[in-house]
């Protein structure tokens, strides 16, 4: 399908991909290490912890509803009930054909896919945080947002595979290329957390490299303009088919996460707390390195690369609720889908009627984010 019908909307905008903030992860920023994991527990008691855990659930769904309405085109409150009530099968009167596909077929699977990636987003970077024990850790830093991006070059310059993959299906290709190739250097070391994370520099900035050279050997304004709006993310190409997947791999990835709860609290500790717990450190590694690696690939696949929700949100809840992942990641998932619903939302309005690429909005908006939660941290 060519690029356009699947949501690469044309911008001029010509800002580097968000993706970039995975070479912050520089193992010389290692996070110091921390008390035994049983000597701290969450900063908020159990009430309160549920309390939150309420609150942000309802500001999760009051969000969607909201966000359904924000566009160039005004829907009201009854118009998106009636919709949502028709669909789900109740009886009520349908709305007019052209109103109804605005809210049903673009704005709801647009709205749940900001939610579903933010949440993806999020989880992924509290995990590979505590994998990698490094605070600047994000989704992007094993180099799948870059693989990803030359899989969608490959499509939007090249023609390569672009009748049957589209830019959806080349991105996800690209970013299993780029999984598989830091799977391959790392087959015979070690898992150590240096080892992997410059392993995924290497890839990242390997992937990155390909992607220039494609799009400057091409010399096609047009193509150039179009991939990077991809590459700043967007969430124009939500459909309802990508919107399931997203979804079943997200509730997936999530809850082989929250499974590995008390893994992932002994790898913020090290290696030697991890095996004192009783975790098989190798095998378990391997198995959250894919669990991440394929919930990004799909995200950015699916939206393109949208940088810092991995890296604030995570630290935003942690110094909420503490470092234990049990909760840390069920609500870092809550966080993240609300922060990038309404991000999403600032980007269809800000400057309408021209949309602006989602990733410009998480940079804008995360970096004074993350400067107050490391200032809360002492940290700054």
């Amino acid at each position: 399908m060519h690029p356009s019908a699947r949501g690469i909307p044309e911008s001029t905008a010509t800002a580097t991909p968000a993706a970039s903030t995975a070479t912050a992860g520089a193992p010389t920023l290692d996070s110091a290490p921390a008390p035994a994991p049983t000597a701290r527990r969450s900063r908020l008691s159990a009430p309160s912890t549920a309390t939150l855990y309420l609150l942000t659930g309802l500001a999760l769904v009051l969000s969607l509803v909201v966000s359904v309405r924000i566009g160039t085109t005004d829907v009201s409150y009854a118009d998106v009930v009636r919709t949502a009530g028709f669909h789900l099968g109740l009886d009520v009167e349908p709305l007019p054909r052209l109103v109804d596909s605005l809210i049903w077929e673009l704005r709801v699977p647009r709205v749940v896919m900001a939610a579903l990636v933010g949440a993806s987003l999020a989880v992924c970077g509290a995990a590979l945080q505590a994998i990698t024990r490094n605070a600047l850790a994000d989704p992007y830093l094993l180099g799948i947002s870059s693989g990803a991006s030359t899989g969608a070059v490959a499509v939007v310059v090249l023609g390569v595979g672009s009748a049957s993959l589209g830019v959806t299906g080349g991105a996800f290709v690209g970013a299993l290329v780029s999984f598989g190739l830091l799977m391959l250097l790392l087959r015979k070391g070690g898992l150590d957390s240096v080892r992997v994370v410059l392993t995924g520099v290497v890839v990242s900035q390997l992937f990155t490299a390909l992607t220039s050279l494609v799009l400057m050997a091409s010399g096609d304004s047009e193509a150039i303009r179009a991939i990077t709006q991809w590459l700043l993310g967007s969430m124009a190409p939500a459909r309802w088919d990508t919107t399931a997947v997203t979804a079943a791999v997200t509730a997936v990835g999530l809850l082989v996460l929250w499974l590995n709860s008390t893994a992932l609290d002994g790898f913020s500790f090290g290696t030697d707390t991890a095996s004192s717990l009783g975790v098989d450190v190798r095998t378990t590694r391997w198995v959250l390195l894919v669990v991440t690696s394929l919930m990004t690939a799909v995200a950015v696949a699916s939206v393109g690369a949208i940088g810092f929700v991995g890296l604030i949100v995570p630290h935003g809840v942690r110094f909420l609720v503490g470092p234990l992942h049990r909760t840390l990641l069920p609500l870092s998932a809550l966080v993240g889908a609300v922060f990038l619903v309404w991000t999403d939302a600032l980007a269809r309005v800000a400057f309408a009627p021209q949309e602006v690429p989602v990733g410009v909005f998480t940079a804008l908006l995360g970096v004074p984010l993350f400067l107050l939660v490391l200032r809360k941290r002492g940290e700054l």
